[in-house]
C-alpha cells in the first residue's frame, strides 16, 4: 500500500510517499482504509525528532487523524462493524500505523462513528482539532453559558471548532483574526463579534464591546505573544486557557494577582482516560446534532504533504489542512 514514510528526523523533506507492507488487524484492533487525514502542528514537531511528547522510533508513517471505512477487525472488537464510516483520533498511546497511508491500524477505542452527513475531509478534521477545543472550553476553563468567551486565534482548525462548540453551550463567543477571509470563517462559525488580534493598543476598544468587562474565558493560541495582553483584558476571576505557544515570554504576575485569574493549559495527551472518553462523547454529540461542522481550509493529496507542512510552520491558511487519500 502507499504511505508516508520518515526514515530520518528532520523536516519536511523527510516525509517521503513510498510502497511499505500491507497491514493487518489484530486482536482488539481495526483496519481502517482512508480516505482523508488531518494534518496538526504537532505532526510537524514530531517529525523533528525533539518533541517531547512524541518521538517515535524509525521508521514510522506520520498521523493522529482521519477518516475513512471499515476494512476488517480483530478478535474481540465491538465498538464498529466491517463496512462503518468512522474517524480515527488515536491519541491516547495506544497502537497505531499512522493515518498518513491508504489504511491505518489502531486500537478499537480510538475509533469512532462518523454520521453520513459528515463527509471523510470533515471527519479527518477530528481528532486532535475538536477534542483539544473541548478540552479547553469544558474540562479546563468550565465554561458556563452565558459567560463571554475571547478566543485569541480563532480562524485555524481549533479555533472554528471552539467557535462552534462555544456557541452550542450558549456562550458569547468574540473570535480574532488578522485577515479578511479568516475573519469570514469566524463569522460563519457563529462568533457574535469577529475582531483585529488584540494588543496593547486595542484592548480598550475590546472591552467596550462587552460594556467594559473582560472576557470571563480567553482561548490563546499564541500566548509568548499574547499572555501579557491577555492578562490585561481578562475578567476578574476569569481564565485563560493556553493551546498554543511559540517561545518565551516576560509577564508582571501583579497583573494576575489583581484580577485574581487562572491561567491553565492543556496538551491533550495529559487528559486522564476518562476524561478522553468524555471529551469524544462530547465531540460526536455535538457532530451528530449538527452543531459542530470542522471547517476545512486546504486540501492536498496525500503525495504532497510536505507542502502541507511547510504551510503549517509558515501559519499559513485558515480552517483546517486534510490529505486526501486515493
Amino acid at each position: 500500500m502507499k504511505a508516508i514514510q520518515v526514515t530520518q528526523f528532520g523536516g519536511p523533506e523527510k516525509l517521503v510517499f513510498t510502497d511499505v507492507e500491507e497491514i493487518a488487524a489484530g486482536k482488539g484492533e481495526v483496519c481502517v482504509r482512508l480516505y482523508a487525514a488531518g494534518v496538526n502542528p504537532s505532526d510537524t514537531y514530531t517529525l523533528t525528532g525533539t518533541y517531547a511528547f512524541s518521538i517515535p522510533e524509525l521508521p514510522y508513517t506520520p498521523g493522529l487523524d482521519g477518516a475513512g471505512i471499515v476494512e476488517a477487525i480483530g478478535e474481540e472488537v465491538t465498538n464498529v462493524r466491517v463496512g462503518d464510516r468512522v474517524f480515527i483520533a488515536s491519541l491516547m498511546g495506544g497502537k497505531t500505523t499512522g493515518t498518513f497511508a491508504q489504511k491505518v491500524v489502531c486500537d478499537a477505542t480510538s475509533v469512532h462513528p462518523l454520521p453520513e452527513k459528515v463527509s471523510f475531509e470533515q471527519g479527518a478534521a477530528l481528532g486532535v482539532p475538536a477534542l483539544t477545543a473541548y478540552r479547553a472550553l469544558f474540562q479546563r476553563a468550565c465554561l458556563k453559558p452565558g459567560q463571554t468567551l475571547l478566543i485569541h486565534g480563532a480562524s485555524g482548525g481549533v479555533g472554528l471548532q471552539a467557535v462552534q462548540m462555544a456557541k452550542a453551550h450558549g456562550a458569547i463567543v468574540i473570535g480574532t483574526a488578522s485577515k479578511h477571509e479568516g475573519k469570514k470563517l469566524v463569522q460563519e462559525a457563529g462568533a457574535d463579534f469577529v475582531i483585529d488580534h488584540v494588543t496593547e493598543a486595542t484592548i480598550e476598544e475590546v472591552l467596550a464591546l462587552m460594556g467594559g468587562k473582560g472576557p470571563d474565558v480567553i482561548i490563546e493560541f499564541l500566548a509568548n505573544k499574547n499572555l501579557e495582553t491577555d492578562l490585561k483584558l481578562i475578567a476578574p476571576f476569569g481564565k485563560i486557557v493556553i493551546i498554543g505557544n511559540r517561545g518565551s515570554i516576560e509577564i508582571n504576575p501583579r497583573l494576575a494577582m489583581q484580577k485574581e485569574c487562572d491561567i491553565l493549559a492543556t496538551a491533550l495527551w495529559n487528559a486522564p482516560q476518562d476524561e478522553y472518553e468524555q471529551s469524544i462523547y462530547g465531540v460526536t454529540g455535538m457532530l451528530t446534532s449538527g452543531a459542530l461542522r470542522p471547517v476545512i481550509g486546504t486540501t492536498l493529496p496525500l503525495q504532497q504533504v510536505s507542502k502541507g507542512f511547510e504551510q503549517i510552520e509558515k501559519g499559513i491558511g485558515n480552517g483546517k489542512l486534510v490529505l486526501t487519500i486515493d
